[in-house]
């Protein structure tokens, strides 16, 4: 995949097809440790432990309509193609936490690409379930949480166009603050 936005995208999917209720996506960039780091924790079904070994193998997937999974190799492969790490975690009943560690400043390093927009659509297409997302640099860190906008909407969908661009708004104003862009 071209951006590891997508990579999150997929692995956030199958958190959601795996019925989880809460999705925590966590990205922590350090230029002062070289690294970038991906986490998605769900608690959906969770896995077997041979579905676990299994799934980084892209002939392995338990989708019924395709023959083929993709997505988690492509991440696993991305992460450790510049020297960085990957591992799953998950229980049966508990869920899943999906962790890749990148060198910041290989050759092979993917971009992260567009993050906000992945999780604007995330909680868009998914407004039954709850999101946490994190970012945090160097220098600063923000949170996205949900829950926390439910308590305040009331009866009112995370879908809701207003919502949505509520979201984008706060996104794009965490992001140029973490960034250094803006005060």
């Amino acid at each position: 995949m071209r951006e590891l936005s997508l990579n999150v995208m997929d692995v956030a999917q199958n958190s959601v097809r795996a019925e989880a209720g809460l999705v925590s996506i966590t990205v922590l960039e350090s230029d002062e440790k070289d690294l970038l780091s991906i986490t998605i924790s769900d608690d959906g079904k969770g896995m077997t432990e041979e579905q676990v070994s299994q799934v980084c193998d892209p002939f392995f997937t338990t989708r019924t309509t395709r023959k083929v999974g993709l997505g988690v190799p492509l991440f696993k492969l991305s992460a450790e193609q510049t020297g960085g790490s990957f591992s799953i975690v998950s229980a049966v009943g508990e869920g899943t936490t999906t962790k890749a560690s990148y060198v910041k400043s290989h050759v092979d390093m993917t971009p992260l690409g567009d993050i906000n927009s992945t999780v604007e659509i995330l909680i868009r297409c998914n407004p039954d379930i709850d999101f946490v997302f994190t970012h945090t640099t160097d220098t600063a860190s923000f949170t996205l949480d949900t829950r926390e906008l439910r308590e305040v909407l009331g009866e009112v969908s995370l879908d809701n166009p207003d919502v949505i661009e509520w979201i984008h708004g706060y996104l794009t104003e965490q992001s140029q603050i973490i960034y250094g862009g803006a005060n």
